[in-house]
């Protein structure tokens, strides 16, 4: 069954089912709305679908957005990647608190409660609530939302936390909706929605890697998300199923099924190395895979710490024995 989308005066409502969505159009029939296999969003008084009292127009509607702001952006550097954004005057971007690396004197930033996007609504319960969503997924309560005040062009540019790559990506291109870790979210165009995805089975909650709650990227402008090590993307087939270690996915389409299974049998799983379950990802869609997912970069380096037994003179013919004669 095809999942309806509607948007009322630049703010996006759905999925819906068909009934759902007619519903919805009855009480305002002055929107927009979108589904799979449509190039572009439609006037809901051109559906006969949604308006079935009326009859179809056929000639093609006009090329409507969503109201996110078109941005133009460069990412620098390999291994500790920056992505400078370029805004016109009035354009914004929206990053998570303290991601913010350089911006010209015109940018203005300003702290908002919430994800910054203004598509959960502007009454004080909505922020609310788009906060609360953000909690959830273990993010700060504000975001910063960077607007060009001035004149021609304004930069401000975004940092990566640690070593990795920056993934630019447009929501055009995953039918508007990415489900993705967590903490890799780094900033993006103003308008894109940042909400939360629940995972629906309680054995993939528990042992998925990402617990329960992912977050949901919703709109139809630019978003920048950040991964550990190499980045690759994978294309599946209908199907198509893959195997990934549970810290290693960063993204996908909404049209991957998730779930995990476990790694082998019991010796295999107790022993492999590779702990007791797998991300099993099937088909069909796009998902976002990484080398070195954070939690393992942080254990290698917490097993390294002289504090948790790692040694301070690995390179040493002596081991222990050169930190004694040494004084240390």
């Amino acid at each position: 069954m095809s999942q309806w989308y509607l948007s009322f005066d630049g703010r996006q409502e759905g999925p819906f089912d068909l009934a759902q969505a007619q519903a919805r159009a009855r009480m305002n029939p002055q929107g927009f709305a979108w589904r799979e296999g449509f190039a572009q969003w439609v006037p809901i008084s051109q559906l006969a679908e949604l308006s079935p009292e009326r009859s179809p127009v056929m000639a093609p509607p006009p090329p409507v957005g969503r109201g996110t702001d078109e941005i133009d952006f460069k990412i620098v550097g390999h291994e500790m990647q920056f992505v400078e954004i370029e805004l016109d005057p009035g354009e914004s971007a929206v990053a998570e608190a303290g991601a913010m690396m350089y911006k010209d004197e015109a940018i203005h930033m300003e702290a908002v409660f919430g994800d910054g996007s203004g598509a959960a609504g502007n009454s004080f319960m909505d922020k609310l609530l788009g906060a609360g969503k953000r909690i959830i997924t273990g993010e700060s309560l504000f975001m910063t939302v960077f607007t060009h005040t001035g004149q021609g062009k304004g930069r401000v540019a975004f940092g990566a936390p640690y070593p990795g790559n920056i993934i630019p990506l447009s929501l055009n291109t995953v039918n508007g909706t990415l489900i993705c870790q967590k903490d890799c979210f780094l900033c993006a165009a103003k308008g894109v929605s940042i909400g939360i995805h629940f995972q629906r089975k309680i054995l993939t909650g528990l042992f998925g890697g990402e617990g329960f709650i992912m977050q949901r990227l919703d709109g139809d402008g630019q978003v920048f998300m950040h991964a550990g090590g190499t980045v690759v993307e994978r294309v599946l087939k209908p199907g198509e199923v893959l195997d990934v270690d549970t810290g290693c996915l960063v993204a996908m389409e909404r049209t991957v099924e998730f779930d995990i299974r476990q790694a082998g049998n019991i010796k295999t799983a107790l022993f492999g190395g590779e702990g007791l379950f797998f991300a099993r990802v099937q088909g069909p869609g796009r998902v976002w895979l990484q080398s070195l997912p954070f939690s393992r970069l942080a254990g290698r380096m917490l097993q390294s710490a002289p504090g948790m037994g790692g040694s301070k003179d690995e390179g040493s013919v002596l081991g222990p024995l050169g930190t004694l004669l040494g004084g240390r």
